[in-house]
């Protein structure tokens, strides 16, 4: 029996230059929520829980055509960015 794991896009830039991206451990993540390990999936990759929110607010903005609705998602763009970057300079100290 196969797990996710097998089925995962290795990192580019890992491979190539031997350190990770901004985006390592997010797939690791998403397949950690889906074995319902959330606690594990925040550890890994800290910013998963406000992409999954900014992608719900997107979707349903989409779909409703809200007033402020980009508004909002361009402040869970930023936090993303945010939550990114400190999480990637965290990994190098």
């Amino acid at each position: 029996m196969s797990s996710l794991e097998d089925y995962m896009l290795p990192c580019l830039n890992k491979k190539l230059f031997g350190i990770d991206c901004l985006g390592c451990g997010m797939q690791r993540s998403i397949a950690l929520i889906i074995q319902g390990d959330f606690k594990a999936a925040f550890v890994m990759y800290p910013a998963i829980y406000t992409i999954i929110l900014m992608l719900f607010v997107l979707a349903l903005h989409l779909k409703f055509k809200f007033k402020n609705g980009h508004k909002y998602l361009l402040a869970l763009f930023i936090i993303n960015i945010l939550i990114i970057i400190t999480n990637y300079i965290n990994k190098f100290i």
